[in-house]
């Protein structure tokens, strides 16, 4: 025991005294958001159709793509995707031929044919993004899925059944410009385009608009329609130019839509389609922010979709005071000041459900100053919590945090990400693959787990507070038979778990509860060979738990995490977990890369280079806080 305490103590200076050095002079920390080769691709795309004259980027970003590709032709999404993913295959393919940097007849891109054809061609694609990044280009038809929805909702009033904002501020941000483009068929080729008609195999995927679930969708937006005044043609031009302005009014100061790099290259291609020329100021704008967004590391280049700075800055701050780290350290002073300059002052979106509470939240990205969500706002809350006791400045910044979070519960209980409320089942109806996720922000396990927990353990709400007894009352009502959460942003069912435990835990629930028992139970019997934990990125699109069968530093510090919480003492399995822990401190490979970040099931996940030093640092933390 004194030799493991020994290699706790050692690991934890260790990642303290790295971490540290790794701070920016601004404060912050800025790690990568890997996405794999899916925005690479994307942007390589669009920057190429608009001449953009950035020749390093584009080759560096080609040469990214191109030393992913596998043996056999394929792109994955993630280690264990033996199969390949069709779609962002022939993203990659696409993305490498328009480039001009490989060739049809190279034997690399030879092989991603033959894979892409062995799939049955691009007509099987299911993916939304790839779809419509094909039809914006002329690649195919636009999908009836989009092309069938009409321009007219964006002047169904918010009151009614099914309107703009019954989506997700995520659905409503790459609905609205797809919308735009599908109402208009329209499509954008230069000399540069080339031709991808060979890879189609006369095979489609079935076009889910005919579903009678997409139908009936349909005619409940027609008689939102219904209580519109005017004709057809001034309906529609009102609609297009509702459109135009519902994005124009949500760039942001670096010329993105909404801090996403997906959104906003679906809002240059519908700026065009709106008759904006390439050289429009809007348009250049945002072109620099994409470019903006990339990340050099590993030897690579890379375009993040939503650079992560504040989200990491608040963790690793967190972490590090768990760690022992004093609040009046310097780097934890930085740490905060660069936090505090970046709460948000303005209402958003979020504001249409909740109109009476003041902006008070943080966002994921610097850049992101009116899309706040529950998960950073708790975050940086953790972060400044020590410095809100006694200097005034940050206790203000905390109590309007503190309202904000309150704030957003939702009436069942539970916690969503960004908007409250937003939980109407028939947007999953919508023929649009991944709609069940991204159309909808419902109240979600690990959201609420990591309310509670701050609740709990920082803002120390007393156990019988409405919001702390609502919470509660959700995560137990909605434990999976088996012992297990499902976790909406990360992978996946250990994601969730380890929030539910920790937040229960933090909200008073003993450790003799029969749901904290289950759920214990259920971690324990996921325990790797190895002593640590991992859990496949298949989980969340086959809807139960996937062994990886390996372990992975973040989920197994999330397991350990939960356990440490709800133990009252270290046990074999949790000493064996930490034994593991550290030993991943000194590897580098397959396994420490793992992406253990969710963003849309089967189609996007994210690695988060922070997360191997982060987590690992703060079961560490709590394990030796807890146990000696």
């Amino acid at each position: 025991m004194n030799d493991l305490r020994k290699k706790i103590d050692q690991g934890i200076s260790q990642l303290v005294d790295w971490l540290v050095k790794e701070q920016k002079e601004d404060g912050s920390w800025r790690f990568c958001f890997e996405n794999g080769i899916i925005m690479d691709a994307y942007v390589l795309i669009l920057l190429r159709l608009l001449e953009y004259e950035d020749e390093d980027l584009l080759h560096k970003l080609h040469d990214r793509i191109a030393g992913s590709q596998q043996p056999d032709g394929c792109w994955r999404l993630y280690h264990d995707e033996e199969e390949g993913n069709l779609s962002a295959s022939v993203e990659a393919y696409y993305a490498m031929l328009i480039s001009g940097h490989s060739h049809a007849n190279e034997e690399h891109m030879q092989r991603a044919q033959a894979y892409i054809l062995s799939r049955g061609g691009i007509g099987m694609v299911k993916s939304t993004l790839t779809k419509a990044i094909l039809a914006m280009t002329g690649q195919r038809e636009w999908p009836l899925s989009i092309a069938t929805i009409p321009m007219e909702i964006m002047l169904v009033p918010s009151e009614l059944p099914l309107s703009l904002f019954s989506f997700s501020g995520y659905a409503r941000v790459h609905l609205v410009p797809m919308l735009v483009m599908g109402s208009r068929k329209f499509s954008l080729r230069t000399d540069r385009t080339p031709d991808l008609s060979a890879l189609y195999a006369h095979r489609d995927a079935p076009d889910e608009a005919y579903l009678p679930s997409h139908i009936e969708m349909r005619s409940q937006i027609q008689a939102g329609m219904g209580k519109l005044i005017g004709s057809e043609r001034s309906l529609r031009d009102a609609a297009t130019d509702k459109a135009e302005a519902f994005m124009l009014e949500r760039i942001q100061g670096d010329g993105t839509l909404y801090s996403y790099a997906t959104s906003t290259i679906l809002m240059i291609f519908a700026l065009l389609a709106l008759g904006y020329s390439k050289e429009h100021p809007v348009v250049s704008k945002a072109c620099r922010g994409l470019a903006n967004m990339r990340f050099n590391t590993e030897g690579i280049t890379t375009i993040q979709n939503s650079p992560s700075e504040i989200w990491d800055t608040a963790l690793i701050s967190y972490a590090l005071q768990e760690a022992g780290v004093s609040h009046r350290h310097d780097a934890i002073l930085n740490a905060s000041a660069y936090l505090l300059s970046k709460q948000h002052t303005r209402k958003g979106d979020w504001s249409k459900r909740n109109p009476n509470t003041p902006p008070g939240g943080w966002g994921f990205s610097e850049t992101n100053t009116m899309n706040p969500d529950v998960d950073d706002t708790t975050a940086a809350l953790r972060a400044i919590h020590r410095l809100a006791v006694d200097e005034p400045i940050y206790a203000e910044a905390w109590h309007r945090g503190l309202k904000w979070v309150t704030s957003m519960q939702n009436r069942d209980g539970g916690w969503p990400a960004f908007e409250k409320e937003t939980n109407n089942q028939m947007l999953t109806w919508l023929a649009i693959e991944g709609a069940k996720s991204a159309a909808i922000d419902p109240s979600e396990a690990d959201l609420t787990g990591r309310a509670l927990e701050y609740l709990g353990n920082f803002a120390q709400l007393h156990t019988n507070e409405r919001w702390i007894k609502r919470g509660k009352d959700w995560l137990i009502r909605n434990q999976g038979r088996n012992g297990s959460w499902y976790g909406r942003w990360g992978v996946c069912y250990l994601y969730g778990t380890w929030a539910a435990l920790t937040g229960l835990a933090a909200a008073g629930v003993p450790s003799s509860h029969e749901t904290i028992k289950n759920g214990a139970e259920w971690l324990l019997r996921m325990q790797q060979s190895d002593g640590g934990w991992g859990e496949s990125c298949r989980s969340d699109s086959k809807s139960h738990y996937v062994s990886i069968g390996a372990s992975t530093p973040s989920q197994t510090a999330w397991a350990l995490d939960a356990l440490i919480a709800v133990s009252p003492e270290a046990t074999p399995a949790i000493n064996r977990g930490i034994d593991r822990l550290i030993g991943f401190l000194h590897e580098n490979n397959w396994k420490t890369h793992y992406p253990t970040g969710a963003a849309l099931p089967g189609y996007f996940y994210v690695r988060y280079h922070s997360y191997r030093y982060i987590w690992p640092l703060v079961a560490l933390a709590h394990y030796r806080n807890k146990f000696s």
